[in-house]
């Protein structure tokens, strides 16, 4: 009886994580992305990786634009992203967002996912964009982590379009047909833990999860 007490008082005392739009946190200063939507139907959307209190350190930058890309290209990933985000953020009992006009905000993983995806499509045509959504969504969250820490280095800013990697993620995505359900399934094992990953983390509690996996 002592022992059920003591675990309800102790769920009781965990504080409830804040977070706003795709899982990104309340807290002033935390490391995000952000998704500049503007009002006009003919304006671009920028995708921003604003570091927080870790910028400006160093000679490190305060913010970086990864990506802008025009409208038509937003708006045929921006479904995607949406879907998967939620899914995860269900998963990890978080409040699920939408897309908004005006500044998003976006958890730092869930930010650098986001990047690859747009990056792989930024100069797609509209017959490629649902096969590099398609891969894009058949990806596990590591695997896109990996593609952006390795595009980012040198292929990162938003004039970097069609250079290194940033190009190689197109052919890479865009080369084949979309990728079914039932294609997916058989390409990969069930992954009990895959949504176990936590949003929030230190880079070095980050570096340490994919290390186990």
């Amino acid at each position: 009886m002592s022992e059920k007490l003591d675990k309800k008082l102790d769920k009781k005392a965990e504080p409830k994580l804040e977070t706003i739009d795709f899982g990104a946190s309340t807290n002033f200063g935390v490391h995000l992305f952000q998704v500049e939507i503007p009002a006009s139907r003919l304006g671009t959307v920028t995708i921003t990786e604003d570091y927080g209190y870790r910028g400006l350190e160093g000679g490190n930058p305060s913010c970086e634009d990864r990506v802008i890309l025009q409208r038509a290209v937003w708006s045929a990933i921006a479904d995607t992203a949406r879907r998967e985000f939620n899914d995860r953020l269900k998963t990890a009992k978080l409040l699920t967002g939408r897309w908004h006009t005006g500044i998003n905000l976006v958890d730092r993983l869930l930010g650098k996912e986001l990047c690859v995806l747009a990056w792989a499509a930024e100069t797609a045509n509209e017959d490629q964009i649902p096969v590099i959504c398609s891969k894009w969504a058949a990806l596990r969250p590591e695997e896109r982590w990996w593609l952006f820490t390795m595009t980012v280095a040198e292929s990162g800013l938003s004039e970097d379009t069609q250079r290194g990697w940033r190009r190689a993620l197109f052919y890479a995505l865009s080369d084949g047909e979309k990728v079914t359900s039932g294609d997916r399934k058989r390409r990969r094992p069930v992954e009990t833990d895959l949504f176990s990953l936590p949003l929030f983390m230190d880079k070095e509690e980050s570096h340490s999860e994919t290390a186990k996996l």
